[in-house]
């Protein structure tokens, strides 16, 4: 398979210190690492993709890595996460899916011992697209506090012949949250989901 080809990335990090309520004793913070690749499927269609899932790998680690170092490198302070591909629009929604397995497990690698699901998003769109990276609790998929999107995108990206990785991590639930639910103190660590 082909290496993977980066014109540009971006790491933020995101700090929010209320949302119209009291100010927080501890801002949340949220942190993005974004990729933009060239497809190399672009424009024509292949039967066997699934290689590139090995050769995205490196690329997941690093900015795994970069964004945990973005957060001044505790990845025990990481509560949250997500992850998401826009695919330009030479390419198809499943070469998107092919960011799911090296997405997810670099961040789960990064992290430790995760015991959630990862969750997802992708979709076919042009110069300037948005996505709304889902987030969800490291550890238990049902804790309410943490459900969050993170909106990620760059204006010149992807073009048709790219495709813009995203990976997401928070430090914390929503702030002001009171949507009730299962609470991260009450996580049993069984399934990933409670």
């Amino acid at each position: 398979m082909p290496q993977v080809e980066i014109r540009k990335r971006l790491i933020s990090v995101e700090e929010i210190f209320h949302e119209g309520g009291p100010k927080a004793n501890k801002p949340l913070r949220r942190v993005a690492g974004l990729a933009v690749i060239k497809n190399p499927f672009a424009g024509r269609y292949v039967e066997e993709i699934t290689g590139f899932m090995e050769d995205l790998r490196p690329l997941g680690l690093e900015l795994a890595r970069d964004m945990v170092e973005a957060l001044g490198g505790d990845r025990s302070i990481v509560e949250g996460y997500g992850k998401g591909i826009i695919v330009g629009s030479a390419g198809e929604l499943e070469h998107g899916a092919l960011w799911h397995a090296p997405g997810g497990y670099a961040m789960r690698e990064v992290l430790g011992e995760t015991k959630a699901i990862v969750p997802s998003t992708k979709k076919v769109g042009g110069l300037g697209a948005r996505l709304d990276v889902p987030v969800t609790h490291i550890n238990a998929s049902y804790v309410r506090s943490h459900f969050d999107a993170i909106e990620v995108g760059l204006p010149d990206s992807p073009r048709a012949d790219e495709m813009l990785v995203a990976l997401v991590m928070t430090t914390g639930a929503r702030i002001h949250n009171r949507a009730g639910g299962l609470k991260a103190s009450e996580i049993k660590g069984e399934d990933g989901l409670r």
